[in-house]
């Protein structure tokens, strides 16, 4: 329960904003100026920001970001690591998943692999408290719907 310094010292929230970013390489160009600019937040500053925080990462990587917007102009945001089908696609050597899941197979990925994955996805905020036994069934669901299949151990 919040206390009556904590609700008096919440600023009020302009708007959420969540959009997918490559890592190291945001810009004051679309998709991060438009969404920033019409709440009138500083561009440069959250470039400067995401830029510092995704540098561990691959350029490129696709990196979900959810701004929190404030009344007063300023902003907070969380990086999220890449989706699960990034990394599954990446493991997998394959562009898209199977076009028809369940009948086509569009590539293996080993235990291992989702193992690994599901090491860097449970580093995320919303997965931190999750199992990684957990996390691998619900890697090994997605891999599913791509159309690509679990080994224990390639052939």
């Amino acid at each position: 329960m919040s206390t009556l310094k904590e609700i008096l010292t919440r600023r009020p929230v302009a708007a959420t904003i969540r959009l997918t970013v490559p890592a190291g390489a945001a810009r004051p160009a679309p998709p991060v100026g438009p969404a920033l600019g019409q709440y009138r937040l500083n561009l440069m500053a959250f470039c400067k920001d995401f830029n510092a925080r995704t540098q561990k990462y691959k350029p490129d990587t696709p990196m979900s970001v959810t701004i929190t917007a404030f009344k007063d102009n300023t902003f907070e945001f969380t990086v999220k690591s890449p989706s699960v089908s990034w990394y599954l696609k990446k493991a997998a050597g394959v562009e898209s998943g199977s076009s028809r899941p369940g009948h086509v197979t569009a590539s293996t990925v080993m235990l291992t692999h989702i193992y690994e994955i599901a090491k860097v996805k449970q580093l995320d905020p919303y997965c931190q408290y999750m199992s990684l036994e957990s996390i691998c069934k619900s890697i090994m669901g997605t891999a599913n719907t791509m159309g690509i299949q679990v080994v224990k151990d390639l052939d």
